[in-house]
């Protein structure tokens, strides 16, 4: 069952952030625009790149409205020496949250029961708590935090526009479609 749509079940979970322990819970969600980025663990070879790349376009993420959260398997207790340590992680100043129980990556479906770890995966949550968009790939493949930027505006377009679509390889300010039975079979 896909969780397009769906509303982020309730959670509760600690994060490292801004050289604090915070609490974030799904109701952390509501209000903005989140940025839900899965990854296997810390102190890995591809997390630290992914961070490092969302850390480059974190006040892109800001500046439309979103909270960008990275989530591992591991503790904030982790977290916290994964940022102190790592100068990629370093740059982060959005939360690092720990699944050590791994609710959220089963809540989410990009658990590895065998390993204990994450698949990586990318949610985009509206403010009101529902998933809008999901992406879920092997861990070998590192994202691409310019591709998330697209999907979050696209998202956000169609909820300002619900009478739009946004076709594919849609960049913000080009041509988006209005769904009419008379563009069936003419595009």
């Amino acid at each position: 069952m896909s969780l397009i749509n769906t509303v982020v079940p309730p959670f509760k979970a600690t994060a490292y952030h801004a050289g604090d322990f915070v609490e974030v819970t799904d109701q952390s969600l509501k209000g903005h625009w989140s940025v839900l980025v899965f990854m296997p663990a810390a102190f890995t070879f591809n997390c630290p790149t992914e961070v490092e790349d969302a850390a480059t376009h974190y006040a892109e993420f800001r500046r439309l409205g979103a909270e960008v959260y990275v989530i591992t398997t591991d503790t904030h207790f982790a977290h916290k020496i994964w940022h102190e340590t790592s100068p990629a992680v370093r740059k982060a100043e959005f939360p690092l949250i720990g699944d050590p129980t791994h609710t959220l990556t089963r809540a989410f479906d990009v658990h590895i029961d065998a390993e204990g770890l994450a698949l990586r995966g990318t949610f985009i949550v509206n403010p009101d708590g529902v998933i809008k968009t999901a992406e879920i790939h092997d861990n070998a493949i590192a994202r691409d935090m310019k591709e998330t930027l697209r999907k979050l505006k696209a998202a956000q377009f169609v909820a300002k526009h619900p009478d739009r679509v946004c076709p594919a390889a849609w960049n913000e300010g080009k041509e988006t479609i209005a769904p009419s039975l008379d563009l069936v079979g003419k595009i």
